[in-house]
């Protein structure tokens, strides 16, 4: 079942970034395709890292390598080279499991998080991640062509920028990227903190000690 649901969040995934430039073209072309390039990179780096480390791969693995690639590679998959989004894979199937896996049982404050669905690595890391790349890795011609601007060079990621000595312009994208990034932390901070607020008033966020002690199946009536 997981492993279904898993096929079709990726093939929803493919019209999500392959429709974003809401034309069929080249440019939406290769954003799935990149699409799929950067998961499966990403898939297969995780279950190599899993394989590597604890002996061997699992399903649960694949599936958050699956997630982390599809989150990286959405920022940039209409906007970079396939080389990038093979970059971008390796990228987001190592950093995220690090952090998932090593790093996350080292730091006293992450493991009080109820971080369930590990939304942190497999979203908040990656999706930083994913927009930092695409400010490096941008084509100025395939930005051209995604966002339907007349000049070429208005979106120049910072490696371009580097090679046609256009820094300034690669180093502006950079940032915009990283207020970008900043801006939606923001955003995601209050807004939730706005709605939970909110729903504490009508009913309590958390179970009483006691209640997660007994399990909320049990709490429901649902155990058996």
């Amino acid at each position: 079942m997981m492993l279904a649901s898993a096929g079709l969040l990726w093939m929803g995934w493919t019209g999500f970034n392959g429709g974003a430039p809401y034309v069929a073209s080249t440019d939406s072309a290769l954003a799935a395709l990149n699409t799929h390039v950067c998961t499966t990179t990403s898939l297969l780096t995780w279950l190599i890292l899993d394989f590597s480390v604890f002996g061997k791969p699992s399903i649960i693995g694949a599936v958050q390598g699956m997630i982390t690639g599809l989150v990286c590679i959405t920022p940039g998959a209409g906007v970079v080279q396939c080389w990038a989004a093979i970059i971008m894979g390796l990228i987001s199937g190592s950093v995220p499991w690090y952090t998932m896996m090593i790093l996350h049982h080292k730091i006293p404050l992450l493991n009080k998080v109820d971080d369930t669905f590990a939304v942190l690595h497999t979203h908040a890391i990656v999706g930083a991640l994913g927009g930092i790349l695409t400010g490096f890795f941008a084509v100025p011609k395939l930005s051209r062509l995604f966002f339907l601007v007349p000049d070429w060079e208005k979106y120049t990621g910072l490696a371009y920028g580097l090679q046609t000595g256009r820094r300034a312009a690669g180093f502006k994208q950079m940032g915009v990227q990283l207020l970008g990034i900043a801006f939606i932390v923001c955003l995601n901070i209050v807004t939730t903190s706005v709605i939970c607020l909110f729903i504490k008033l009508i009913v309590p966020l958390r179970m009483s000690e006691e209640e997660l002690e007994i399990g909320d199946e049990a709490v429901h009536g649902d155990s058996l």
